[in-house]
């Protein structure tokens, strides 16, 4: 199961914080599914076949509640599917990184990041693999939250179609072939 977190609705789409439901969407047109309400959970959700036929079965997931709020959606979809939490993929922002930047890794902290504690908490483990994206520090003395709430700079967007596409191929080979592998291949 592969989880983009996010904040629902047009207000949001554009924001950082966003991208991880962006790179849901892009894996979702790449296999040409759509995704729709499923009725166990609020969250937008498809099953699929990733990578070159017969493919990998799996979920993609965008929750549709608030990203604060991610974990119980999450949580609903994780039993409702029988996915184990070490067969979970969590795509998310990361302050952490310059934008651009992209690291995989299994569990781990939430570094203040609300969605991932959600999750975590809901869950009762972090032993889930993340997809972190790059999206760059506050300039000055921002609040971290209120520059995640922002869309990307005109600079940020002439490459954000880049990198969500970066980070759907990094998703895919990691559903495919592996942490390790994938790390390999995509940590920067």
């Amino acid at each position: 199961m592969v989880v983009g977190l996010g904040n629902p609705g047009p207000d949001y789409a554009a924001t950082r914080h966003n991208v991880g439901a962006m790179v849901v969407d892009v894996l979702s047109q790449r296999a040409q599914a759509r995704l729709s309400p499923h009725r166990r959970g609020r969250a937008d959700v498809a099953e699929v076949r990733l990578g070159a036929l017969p493919g990998t079965r799996a979920v993609l997931a965008r929750p549709r509640s608030f990203m604060n709020t991610s974990g119980g959606p999450v949580a609903a979809l994780v039993d409702y599917f029988g996915v184990p939490v070490q067969q979970l993929v969590v795509v998310h922002d990361e302050l952490d990184l310059p934008f651009e930047g992209l690291r995989l890794k299994r569990g781990g902290g939430d570094n203040g990041h609300n969605g991932l504690r959600s999750v975590r908490q809901a869950l009762g483990s972090g032993d889930f693999l993340r997809v972190r994206v790059g999206i760059g520090r506050p300039p000055g003395r921002m609040d971290a939250a209120d520059f995640v709430l922002r869309p990307f700079s005109g600079q940020e967007r002439e490459h954000l179609d880049l990198v969500v596409d970066k980070a759907a191929d990094a998703t895919e080979a990691l559903v495919l072939t592996g942490l390790e592998r994938t790390q390999n291949d995509f940590n920067t």
